[in-house]
């Protein structure tokens, strides 16, 4: 009996010693398999988005945007936690640091870090105390931290105020701004009552749009043109601003030559206001109307119109959602011209609805619509047009381009609400070929709150500390009982 118990013990002690070899192997090969998994993803990231916001990713332009960057990226966020897009902006910050293999972000409270932010401010000399700052290689970019968020419009829906998250658009357009050398010059001409660059004045005045040009890396002059011989080579764009008065037919000679010799040119004229310029936009087959927009089911006085549903174009892409809003703008229409190879390109980008009009006696104190008279909408009052190569051939040559808005004051330093500012600088943008920054659009912010009364927060109190802890000690005594029988 004793001989027969000998090798059992010896066959368990065997059993033993191979199982711990065998424990000891899945350790070291779970080792191995971790350290393996460790290395594959050091080298090889891939990340992807729970939410269910896609405006919470990048977009394609930004991307390559930060690809193209082979330089040593430091971005400086100097903003107060309790800043309303603070924690939006870190969000989209630490993606372009994850997306950037260059690319370094730094997070400075103003209030808590002293001495960082006033190491900051003197050395990028910034006018606003919160700010984005983008330094590449000694060149540096600020976003002023009031420019994030774009307030004031309200939601046809629920009457509340709605929000857009601008910060992808500037951060990106920063970005880009720093790894191109050279700056297009932006003239606004002057001399016929139209709003300047240099007026701070709040109904008349252009200060903050210029500055909005600027931050996207143009440099903004006025010109006069009676005193020019001609309008400049080296102008990017021309913009035409509200004039008040007429031009003469000297100057309407300088813009008809610098148009035919593929100028660019973005004109906002008033309403009911001659400018001398209708007969040569009838050249490029734009009419003029002598009237006023109006449009009841998109207004809230009957001064303004809103436009939240634009055309397919470029331009307004990036817009769809949001809101314009143009003050007493006239119509824009097209002019029937002659086919040819040559015709310009003629396309709407913003207009009334279906149940708005072209108001041809618009002094009445309750425009009503007139068959006879006015024009049932929609009805453009934001045009562009592009006379460029025939079509078929393929011949790299630097088109014409014309964008003609019915209205000027949407882009004063009183009317920038909404998306104005946006409509504005997507405009010019086009007009400069810089497609690269028509890619990324405003995004905008949805408000989640859970309401809830005492009693509710209680029971979610006591489910979530007491509840939650006593299931699972339910769950393990039931494992427990099943073990033992």
């Amino acid at each position: 009996m004793k001989r027969l118990l000998q090798p059992t013990r010896f066959a368990s002690r065997v059993r033993r010693i191979l199982i711990r070899v065998n424990l000891a192997i899945l350790i070291v090969l779970a080792a191995a398999i971790l350290m393996l998994v460790n290395h594959l993803t050091a080298r090889y990231v891939y990340r992807w988005h729970c939410n269910r916001d896609p405006q919470s990713q990048l977009s394609t332009r930004t991307k390559q945007i930060l690809g193209a960057v082979s330089e040593e990226l430091q971005i400086f966020v100097l903003m107060r936690p309790a800043h309303e897009a603070h924690a939006r902006t870190i969000r989209l910050l630490r993606e372009y640091a994850a997306m950037g293999a260059n690319v370094t972000v730094h997070e400075i409270d103003p209030d808590r870090q002293l001495a960082e932010t006033e190491e900051l401010l003197s050395r990028y000399r910034l006018e606003a105390e919160e700010a984005i700052v983008f330094d590449l290689a000694g060149r540096h970019q600020a976003v002023p931290a009031d420019t994030l968020l774009d307030i004031g419009y309200p939601d046809d829906a629920t009457g509340l105020v709605r929000r857009a998250f601008r910060g992808e658009a500037l951060c990106s357009g920063a970005i880009l701004a720093l790894t191109q050398s050279a700056r297009p010059l932006v003239y606004f001409v002057q001399g016929h009552g139209e709003r300047s660059p240099l007026d701070y004045d709040r109904r008349a005045g252009a200060s903050r749009i210029a500055t909005r040009l600027r931050e996207c890396n143009l440099d903004v002059d006025i010109l006069h043109l009676s005193e020019a011989k001609s309008i400049p080579s080296h102008c990017a764009l021309l913009i035409v601003a509200g004039p008040t008065r007429e031009f003469t037919p000297y100057e309407i000679a300088l813009l008809r030559d610098y148009l035919d010799r593929k100028g660019r040119l973005l004109a906002l004229l008033d309403a009911r206001i001659g400018t001398g310029l209708e007969s040569l936009l009838q050249t490029w087959g734009v009419q003029l109307g002598e009237d006023v927009v109006v449009d009841p089911a998109r207004t809230l006085t009957g001064r303004e119109l809103y436009v939240t549903v634009y055309q397919d174009h470029p331009i307004t892409a990036p817009l769809q959602g949001l809101t314009s809003i143009f003050y007493h703008p006239r119509s824009i229409r097209s002019r029937p011209m002659s086919a040819g190879a040559d015709k310009p390109a003629f396309a709407v980008l913003a207009a009334s609805s279906s149940q708005g009009w072209a108001e041809f006696s618009p002094d009445e104190t309750t425009p009503h619509y007139d068959p006879p008279v006015d024009i049932l909408g929609p009805v453009p009052v934001a045009v562009a047009i592009e006379r460029g190569p025939v079509p078929g051939v393929h011949v790299q040559i630097r088109p014409t381009r014309l964008v003609v808005v019915g209205d000027s004051a949407f882009m004063s330093n009183g009317g920038l609400t909404g998306a104005n500012a946006d409509f504005f600088l997507n405009c010019v943008n086009w007009l400069l070929d810089r497609e690269d920054l028509l890619a990324v659009s405003p995004a905008l912010l949805d408000d989640y709150q859970v309401l809830a009364d005492s009693r509710q927060l209680r029971g979610l109190f006591l489910a979530i500390v007491a509840g939650l802890p006593a299931l699972a000690a339910l769950a393990g005594g039931v494992v427990a009982w099943r073990r033992r029988r």
